[in-house]
């Protein structure tokens, strides 16, 4: 039985059963194989396809409240399960790029990918934190061209420091000849 995104999706995610054989790769994750249509790299064994066990075990540990323990096959399970969705996630959001003819992924497809797999509740937290990372982007970029800014001043003010020195070594000298010519005159 596929698991597909919506009804306009090309993508089949996982199939319930054993291998099978077509068009896309197959990986198999401890029972469901993950299959994306059209597929032209995929990872070669299931371990590639998981997300960092220190990175799982940290947002476990943030979700859950002090003294309760999760078993290592409870985060195995977890990791997989994030993993599958990532890729579901992906494929649906790759979806929306090629129907727009465009190669790239964009924050836009995967919003329209949340809420075409009925994710509508986590539509609005995700906007908020794409506000947020966007204005720190644009913040690290204005102050970036600020500092270019400072040293672009700074250079052209030791730039003329250096032309103010070097014309004042040229009038010293100029004084130094005229003065040795009046005292040969």
């Amino acid at each position: 039985m596929p698991v597909t995104c919506g009804e306009r999706s090309q993508c089949t995610v996982g199939e319930v059963g054993g291998e099978r054989s077509g068009a896309g790769r197959a990986v198999r994750l401890a029972g469901p194989v993950v299959r994306l249509f059209p597929c032209s790299k995929m990872a070669e064994r299931p371990e590639d396809l998981n997300l960092p066990n220190a990175v799982i075990t940290r947002i476990i540990k943030e979700a859950l409240p002090d003294g309760v323990n999760i078993s290592k096959e409870a985060r195995s399970a977890i990791s997989r399960a994030a993993s599958v969705f990532v890729l579901y996630a992906t494929s649906c959001a790759n979806n929306f790029a090629v129907k727009g003819k465009r190669k790239t992924l964009n924050a836009g497809d995967v919003l329209s990918a949340m809420e075409e797999m009925e994710f509508q509740r986590f539509i609005s937290p995700l906007k908020e934190t794409l506000e947020v990372y966007r204005r720190e982007q644009k913040g690290k970029k204005e102050a970036r061209k600020d500092k270019d800014k400072k040293t672009d001043s700074e250079e052209q003010d030791k730039s003329r420091e250096e032309e103010n020195d070097d014309d004042d070594d040229e009038r010293m000298e100029e004084e130094e000849q005229n003065d040795d010519e009046e005292v040969d005159n």
